[in-house]
């Protein structure tokens, strides 16, 4: 690199090394000389997104497959609509970078003196940072070029280390200031761990494994946010037990390992799963996070369950703190246990459903006929609502191949995300959205950057006319009972469909097996822009899985 750098350049130069080759933005003054001046330069692709929550879910998308994500939007009006995708990154440890685009000291200065405002100000230099402190890992202000690479490179660090969001206050007149270039590469922070603590922890969790005549591995999403898929993996062979997934971690591993159960998922699970969870006598939780979404009527069993999560092992009346899942698993391969013998049970046969063309589609045949176009090259997406059920019992065989936002939740997250998924997926990969009509309508102008750059996800939107998800858990017996729903359930409808001829991409209106059928042939066709299949079904037509609370 140069022995001269600018503070504009430096940030870019930083981000490309983390690997980021695409950055979501929204054009703001504050912001646009770092990003028509440095980064359109760059090999960093920018990508000029619709709104900043858009912007947002995409860079969290793009965050999970490729590692990092990174938005860029103005200060205050821009930064503060992003605040809810950022908070859903920093609940789902998703390392995403939000670069404020802030104005001169001269001007703040101006106002904190004197009162005369630049647009966009609230209260001052700290509005916006103590809006963000809370929902991110590092908030630093950039306001001297001498301190600018200290800044970045903790604020960046941080990020890579903590796998969750940063925010990076870049103010308009710093960007073409001298600094120091960039000095090596940055790398996550060591992980530490308690040798006492570890070591008990390691103990306690073998003398289980050893004298358990059923034992199971349940895998969280920490595994897929600290890349320890392969330890995971090799640690399964080696003891030869059977594994299950939560919904946010479906398919850390593919699902079609021999070892694989299914989604263990309180009452929403399969029936294989719940009689293993049942009969097994210890139960080793790695990177598990327990949340309403992932117990679903069901509590765990805190005495024969041994959970190794953010940092602490938790068994029973055991407590091992400073305890890193990663030296955990190292230790526990270590100890070489010895290898179980317990028969798995049988995977049901997958077959194309016998429906008639002309049949209506329900929510719960939606999902049994979708299977069959699900292979190792489809990534899922589901989005809050009702999906959550339909996708949980679907199988992907692609290791990595579904992307949820199931513990923070927002509805709307996954077809904005669909954006960065595509951006940052192999080419060969496609990706397959399944939506409510709610969710949709909170974020659709995805629709509009994804058609701009040519992506081609296939956005199935399930058209209810109703926030079921939201109703279902206000009170479910509504879905079997002649009675209303809830009036602040009840959506306007839109016509799905054609929001193609608004954004010029493609489009269907299905209501039955056949026309599905002929759509996602269409669509699989459709290359080079996204395809949104509206998809009627009854209103009151709900996943099977979903039912144990209906009644």
């Amino acid at each position: 690199m140069n022995e001269t750098c600018t503070v504009g350049q430096y940030l870019v130069d930083r981000l490309r090394q983390l690997g980021l080759e695409h950055l979501f933005s929204i054009a703001g003054d504050y912001a646009i000389d770092w990003l028509n001046r440095y980064v359109t330069p760059s090999s960093i692709q920018i990508i000029e997104e619709v709104n900043e929550v858009n912007a947002g879910y995409a860079a969290d998308g793009y965050a999970r497959l490729k590692g990092i994500g990174a938005l860029c939007v103005t200060y205050s009006a821009g930064a503060l609509c992003a605040v809810n995708a950022v908070a859903g990154a920093y609940v789902e440890k998703v390392p995403l970078v939000l670069i404020n685009g802030t104005p001169s000291i001269k001007k703040t200065i101006t106002f904190e003196q004197t009162g005369f405002s630049a647009h966009h100000f609230i209260s001052g230099r700290e509005t916006d940072m103590q809006s963000f402190e809370h929902i991110t890992v590092a908030t630093v202000r950039v306001d001297s070029p001498d301190l600018a690479p200290t800044l970045i490179d903790y604020a960046l660090t941080q990020c890579i280390t903590e796998r969750r969001p940063i925010y990076i206050e870049l103010l308009q007149d710093m960007v073409d200031l001298e600094c120091e270039p960039p000095r090596g590469v940055l790398k996550p922070a060591r992980i530490l761990s308690d040798e006492t603590s570890l070591e008990q922890s390691i103990a306690q969790i073998c003398a289980k494994l050893e004298s358990a005549e059923n034992p199971l591995i349940w895998l969280g999403v920490e595994i897929d946010r600290f890349g320890l898929q392969d330890k995971a993996m090799t640690l399964i062979q080696q003891l030869n037990v059977p594994f299950v997934t939560e919904l946010l971690s479906k398919a850390v591993l593919s699902e079609d390992d021999a070892q694989f159960v299914g989604v263990l998922d309180g009452q929403a699970s399969s029936t294989a799963v719940t009689e293993l969870a049942a009969t097994a006598d210890f139960v080793l939780a790695l990177g598990v996070w327990l949340t309403d979404i992932n117990s679903l009527g069901w509590d765990p069993d805190y005495d024969k369950t041994a959970f190794a999560s953010f940092d602490a092992v938790k068994l029973g009346t055991f407590f091992g703190g400073q305890v890193a899942l990663e030296h955990l698993i190292d230790g526990i391969l270590a100890a070489k246990v010895a290898p179980k013998t317990r028969r798995l049970p049988e995977k049901p046969e997958r077959s194309a459903p016998t429906v008639g063309a002309s049949d209506v589609i329900t929510y719960q045949g939606f999902y049994n006929f979708i299977q069959q176009y699900i292979d190792r090259k489809t990534i899922v997406s589901a989005d809050a609502s009702m999906n959550y059920f339909g996708s949980l019992l679907l199988d992907v065989p692609g290791l990595g191949g579904f992307v949820v936002q199931s513990s923070y939740s927002s509805i709307g997250y996954s077809a904005a995300a669909a954006t960065g998924i595509c951006l940052a997926k192999k080419p060969d990969q496609r990706a397959m959205v399944f939506t409510g009509d709610g969710g949709f309508q909170m974020t659709a102008q995805c629709l509009s950057t994804q058609t701009r750059f040519k992506l081609n996800p296939i956005i199935f939107v399930i058209d209810n006319g109703v926030y079921a998800v939201e109703q279902w858990l206000a009170d479910a017996s509504v879905f079997h009972a002649d009675k209303p729903f809830y009036k602040p359930c009840v959506l306007h409808r839109w016509n799905y469909s054609l929001l193609s001829e608004v954004f010029g991409c493609r489009g269907w209106e299905v209501g039955t097996y056949g026309e599905l059928g002929d759509a996602l042939t269409g669509a699989l066709k459709n290359a080079s822009s996204p395809s949104i299949i509206q998809v009627r079904v009854p209103d009151k037509s709900i996943p099977n899985n979903a039912k144990w609370k209906a009644h």
